[in-house]
């Protein structure tokens, strides 16, 4: 288990909502004597977002905000697809390993085979084991073998995030295969391209698992736990994206 990974979850944890939510809670709950108004103000706000978060209104909003916009008509001048990994599924009981790739990835395994069939390029699979056990690539090379019937060229089972797939599959691809398919979710595609072109790729985005948007209605102001899960994940990608613009990576 990578350290990097698990402080960087630590942190991203408290600076996303629920985990930002329950630090201001905290705060507001330790200014009830020595800053009453103060306190119940933040209280109210805290809540307010809460609230909001857990909306379809502010979700969809969020992941608008971040998506990648429908997939392009590939590119005939690339000549290899890379597959990013999305994070694997633990206590897979059903599974001789008991994990798997999660749906995340999957979705980004099975769009991966739509274009093999559709342009016949060979396959990269990217992903390690940041968080323990064998490597995401290891497990999306089974599923496009088993379930999809698509041979995997290239394994790349050493990177721990977006810098690290792209810095190494140039090991693996360049400079023969510079101008590549990448196919990864559409919300984390922006910051994966900017890594990808940064280590030399001239990159033809191709992004897949949109979030799902609910039709405008008067379910769209009702609180949901899945609606504050997408907008954690977006709000993630923005600060992930801010964070690789001030890192320049």
């Amino acid at each position: 288990m990578a350290f990097s990974v698990i402080l960087k979850s630590i942190i991203s944890s408290f600076l996303l909502p629920p985990g930002s939510l329950i630090l201001l809670l905290a705060l507001a709950f330790s200014l009830r004597h020595r800053a009453p108004k103060w306190s119940l103000w933040l209280s109210w706000s805290t809540l307010l977002a809460l609230y909001l978060f857990s909306t379809p209104l502010m979700s969809n909003a969020l992941a608008s905000r971040v998506e990648l916009k429908p997939p392009l008509e590939a590119n005939t001048s690339a000549t290899a697809i890379v597959v990013l990994g999305g994070g694997k599924r633990f206590g897979a009981l059903d599974m001789p390993e008991s994990e798997t790739i999660n749906n995340v990835t999957l979705s980004r395994v099975r769009y991966t085979a739509q274009l093999h069939r559709l342009h016949q390029l060979p396959v990269l699979v990217s992903g390690g084991s940041p968080l323990g056990g064998e490597s995401e690539a290891k497990y999306m090379q089974q599923s496009l073998h088993n379930d999809f019937n698509v041979k995997v060229t290239w394994l790349e089972s050493s990177s721990n995030d977006s810098a690290d797939n792209a810095s190494q599959s140039a090991k693996l691809l360049l400079p023969q295969h510079k101008n590549i398919l990448l196919v990864s979710s559409a919300d984390h595609l922006p910051r994966a391209i900017r890594s990808f072109e940064k280590a030399g790729f001239t990159v033809f985005p191709q992004p897949t698992d949109y979030h799902h948007h609910e039709a405008f209605s008067i379910l769209s102001f009702v609180p949901r736990a899945k609606n504050l899960a997408t907008s954690s994940n977006a709000l993630r990608e923005l600060l992930g994206q801010t964070w690789y613009q001030l890192r320049k990576i």
